[in-house]
Formats: structure tokens, sequence, C-alpha cells
């Protein structure tokens, strides 16, 4: 197993074997390692490590081989050179901007990511002088009016939350190379399975893998996927330093996550199709938002750039906040949570809970109503998430 070329493997086979080492145990299963600490043969050995002369464990902040099986594995499905695991989504993104960014760079960003992640780059790197301007995602001459000579890197989610708007992954990076600047995206709604943004152009990757990637709601994680340049010279000091870190037991969860994340991502794909055709049906809902749908305005690039379309559908109802709150609350089997990507169908109103942090005009800026609800489409029968659904329709 540790000898065998992972990269001549399908993306199916790499989450359920890559990245396992066995001990002399001779595990089956990936063994999870709960230790804070590594012993050393010697002191000269203790020494050769920590000045980084010989490879080897030597605290769990930053070396775990639990963690490392996990990082090992996603960087393959992600066409990457290397990851890092972090405790959460958000501080997978916190150690990119604390990485690259110094007082006086400026971050270009989309507009409607998550609001969490507006809010860290205005208030938190802006209080050290860096600056961020908010783009349309789709528009990409105003991506390039909006780059400065300053501009570190281009921030974008495709699909975006909740709007499920598409970035042309290959046009902005080559836009942002031109610029002297880094693209990173965040491949949540999408995982390695449907699409691949490093393959596609990006320099760096990030993962919240509290998402789909445990995809049972259990354990909060992130990763950051890149080169090894960009992660040895920049991300991986932070780490050590930060001390961000996913806990073993995280990671464990989340390898056995990525073991199904491929047949799960086509199912959720497969009920979030037919469940936004059956919205487009129904004389309630004003708009729906769903890169499979040929309505979708970015529906041929989706075709083009993912292997399918996501599993979270985004729809309007005319009645605003009353009538997105009415139906919510009629639900009977759907969670009412903002989290996604559980095999649980989960419902949300955004504009009150992902991005109700965000000033009003930033969320029409976002194209975020009032009468927004988004829902991640699990795994249940589809016929009984309409039937839920309908009670408030």
């Amino acid at each position: 197993m540790n000898d065998i070329d992972w990269n001549d493997y399908s993306i199916e086979t790499q989450a359920i074997r890559a990245g396992h080492h066995r001990t002399a145990e001779d595990e089956h299963s990936i063994a999870i390692f709960p230790t804070s600490s590594y012993v050393f043969a010697s002191a000269e050995e203790a020494s050769l490590r920590f000045t980084g002369k010989k490879p080897g464990n030597i605290y769990s902040r930053f070396t775990n081989p639990t963690v490392n099986a996990f990082q090992q594995r996603l960087a393959l499905m992600e066409q990457g050179e290397r990851c890092l695991a972090f405790a959460s989504g958000m501080a997978a993104i916190m150690a990119v901007g604390m990485s690259l960014l110094k007082s006086g760079d400026h971050i270009l960003c989309s507009r409607g990511v998550f609001g969490n992640t507006v809010l860290m780059f205005e208030n938190y790197f802006g209080k050290f002088g860096v600056s961020c301007d908010f783009v349309d995602l789709t528009d990409t001459a105003a991506w390039a009016a909006a780059l400065k000579p300053n501009t570190r890197f281009l921030f974008l989610e495709t699909p975006s939350n909740p709007l499920t708007g598409i970035a042309d992954i290959t046009e902005l990076a080559e836009l942002a190379h031109q610029n002297g600047s880094l693209l990173i995206v965040d491949n949540c709604f999408c995982t390695p399975a449907l699409q691949r943004p490093l393959a596609l152009g990006a320099d760096i990757v990030v993962q919240s893998a509290t998402k789909y990637i445990d995809g049972q709601g259990r354990c909060v994680g992130g990763a950051v996927i890149a080169s090894e340049e960009i992660i040895e010279k920049s991300v991986y000091p932070y780490l050590r330093t930060g001390g961000a870190t996913m806990s073993p037991f995280n990671a464990w969860v989340f390898l056995s996550g990525l073991e199904t994340l491929a047949i799960r991502m086509k199912a959720h794909c497969d009920n979030a199709l037919a469940l936004a055709q059956w919205l487009e049906q129904q004389p309630s809902v004003a708009k729906v938002h769903y890169p499979g749908l040929p309505s979708h305005p970015q529906h041929e690039l989706a075709k083009r750039q993912q292997s399918q379309f996501g599993g979270i559908v985004s729809f309007e109802l005319s009645g605003g906040k009353e009538a997105a709150w009415r139906l919510i609350d009629a639900t009977q089997m759907l969670s009412i949570t903002a989290n996604l990507g559980d095999v649980k169908t989960t419902i949300t109103h955004p504009a009150t809970t992902t991005h109700g942090r965000l000033s009003p005009e930033a969320r029409a800026a976002a194209g975020i109503k009032d009468g927004l609800v988004r829902v991640s489409v699990g795994l249940e029968n589809i016929g009984d998430i309409k039937r839920d659904l309908l009670r408030g329709l």
C-alpha cells in the first residue's frame, strides 16, 4: 500500500485507499493516533526532527499520522501537490489570509460568499491595513476592472452560496496570473467529486470538510490544498505557529466520509435536480436557482466545469420573509439548520441566518432577497422531500 502511486488511480479509489500507511499491527481500517507528542530514539534524533533535517512526527499541533492520512488523500483527490488540514473551514480561510497577506495588500472577492468570509476580510484583515473589494462573481469584466497592482489574490466560491452562481475558473485564473495575483477557490459546494479547480488553473483550493466531506454533520474541519511551494513556504509555517489544528478524531471521521463521497455526491445531485425541476412548476415559487436547470444563466458553463450540478437548491417566494418563514416552519421532516452537505435535507433562510450579519445593502448587492430559501438536498426519498415542502407551498 505504501509504495503505490495513487495518481494512477481514479478519484473513487483514491478516496478509499490513498493515504493509509499501515502500522505494525496490519490494521485494515485507518487507525486513530490520539497523542499530543512523540518519543525520539535519542537527543540527536529529536534535534534532527525539530530542525527538519529528518522526517517524522514532532508534535500533533502540526504532525499527526491520522491527520496526515486525510491530508494526503484529499490532496490527491483535488489534484494538488499538498494539503493542510485545519480546525474548520473558516480556520482554513484565515490561514490563507494570514499566510499570504501583509499591510497594504488588496483582496478581490466575489459577492455572495459565505457571510463570515465577508466579515473576516472586511472586519479583521481590514484592521491590519488590508483592503477588500467585492465584485459580481460571473462578470469577468468587473473582476478585470477592479484589479489593482497590490491585489494579492482573487477569492471566490463557485457555485456561490446561496444563489449557486458559477464563475469561469479558467478565465479568472488567467486574469489573476496576468496581474501577478493568485486565484483561490472555495470548493465546498462541489468537492473534488464534482469539480477540481486546481486542474482548471486555480492556485489554492479551500474546503470546509464539515459539509459534504463528512456528509453526516458530525465534525468540524477545513483544508487548504495548493502547490508544495505555497504550502511549505507560506501556509505550513502559519499552522505550526498558529495552531488551528484538526483533531485526529475529526480527521478519522473525514477519512471515512471521503470513502463514500463520490457515491453520495451523485445521489445528492440526482435529488437536487429532481427537486429544482419540481419547484419550477410550483405557482408560489417566483424563481429557482440551480445550475442544472436550463434557466440558470451559467448552465452551460456548469456543464463544462463540473461533472454534475451539486446538491444545493435555492428558490425565491414572492411573499418575502413572511412567506419564507411560513414555508420553513411548515416542514415536519426537513431540518431547520444553516449547515449543509448532510445526508439529511436541511432548510434555512439565508437573509436572517448565514448572511444575517451583513448589512441590508450588502445582502441586496449579493442578490440575497428576503424571500429566498436555501435547501441542501439530502438523500431521503425525493417524494418525501417534495411532500414536506408542499406543506408550506
